[in-house]
């Protein structure tokens, strides 16, 4: 967010600015929260669709397109080895720190054809990613990139996502409508309703802009505070660095549990992992080749983290999460202790990247 909101402004902000900062901020970033959940439970009535349809769309395509905008700015300016540790790490966080500790908050909802169907997307989107990288790499050595084909490549199979994700939403509500209902009157209070709809659109943009926002403002008021306390850098990246990227998405889940609309936050992990892959990725390599091997180290872990701690890291949280799909499934609901590997994943792979220098995303 630093390309969207300069960090410069904060830095010689004095103390109680700063304070009045985080202030303001965790108050705006709650109801921004809040008038998103309610936006998109509303909109999913109005359009007859699954709340967690809804959440894997258009809510996280609202917290995921600032990320999206930040990654391609830094690509374009020469920054392209962001792009990459930032995305993995966002799926890592969303799906470790969000999704378990929504686990162990509450019973999780199962939307069964969101979970057969967007979860094996996500899936295997991460699997393409894993693949094509270690190809690279193992053809390429240190000089290894993600080509611009390869961005062009994502950017076609999220709009091939999108696409079906719309036509899966109709299906779902094809299975919802009740039998003999009048078309006729359906096409009237189909027309009553549109207007509404665009509105609840724009109150949910809203909503998703003032999260994102808050939280770059909440993060860099914090950070500044903690660099003039002589807090070290190291522990800043493992953090706040990692804490700041998936702040929106921890939030709106929050809320949504709290709101009593858990499957949004089902939706939006979900969601936003594809997205983080086919997106954030995507469009970043389209913008600028993206390197594989930091070559601005010596050590060959650090060199190489993104391809021994990072990949490996995402690849084990989805598989662990995969597992507890079909588990729960079969018995209808998340269960708590679902929660707690995941969330175990994540804290390790903060406390490595930790050991080892870099900013977990």
């Amino acid at each position: 967010m630093e390309h969207l909101i300069p960090g410069e402004w904060f830095q010689d902000l004095h103390w109680a600015v700063l304070l009045g900062l985080v202030a303001i901020s965790m108050f705006t970033l709650m109801v921004g929260a809040d008038w998103l959940v309610e936006s998109a439970s509303t909109l999913a009535q109005r359009l007859g669709v699954p709340q967690i349809i809804v959440g894997a769309t258009i809510v996280s395509l609202g917290t995921t397109a600032p990320e999206c905008a930040v990654s391609v700015m830094a690509a374009w300016e020469g920054n392209s080895g962001l792009a990459l540790g930032n995305a993995v790490g966002s799926v890592i966080a969303d799906t470790g720190l969000i999704f378990g500790l929504g686990c162990l908050l509450t019973r999780l909802p199962v939307n069964r054809f969101l979970l057969d169907r967007q979860g094996w997307v996500q899936f295997g989107s991460a699997v393409v990613l894993a693949g094509l990288c270690y190809g690279l790499w193992l053809g390429h050595g240190d000089m290894a990139v993600v080509p611009r084909w390869a961005g062009g490549m994502f950017l076609v199979l999220l709009g091939v996502y999108m696409v079906v994700s719309v036509r899966w939403s109709l299906q779902d509500e094809v299975q919802v409508a009740e039998p003999g209902a009048d078309p006729v009157a359906k096409m009237e209070a189909d027309d009553k309703t549109a207007g509404k709809v665009f509105v609840l659109l724009g109150v949910l943009l809203v909503g998703a802009a003032t999260v994102v926002a808050s939280s770059h403002v909440l993060i860099e008021s914090v950070e500044v505070m903690a660099r003039r306390l002589s807090v070290p850098d190291v522990v800043l990246s493992a953090t706040l660095v990692a804490f700041g990227t998936s702040l929106p998405e921890l939030v709106v889940g929050v809320t949504a549990i709290r709101r009593g609309h858990p499957e949004l936050l089902v939706g939006n992990v979900i969601g936003a992992d594809v997205l983080n892959v086919l997106f954030v990725i995507g469009a970043s390599a389209i913008a600028a080749e993206l390197p594989i091997v930091d070559d601005s180290v010596t050590d060959t872990f650090s060199r190489e983290i993104f391809l021994r701690l990072h990949l490996p890291t995402m690849l084990l949280i989805l598989v662990i999460f995969r597992a507890s799909i079909f588990r729960a499934i079969r018995v209808n609901t998340f269960q708590r202790w679902m929660g707690a590997p995941l969330l175990l994943c994540y804290v390790m792979f903060v406390i490595i990247n930790a050991l080892y220098g870099g900013g977990a995303s």
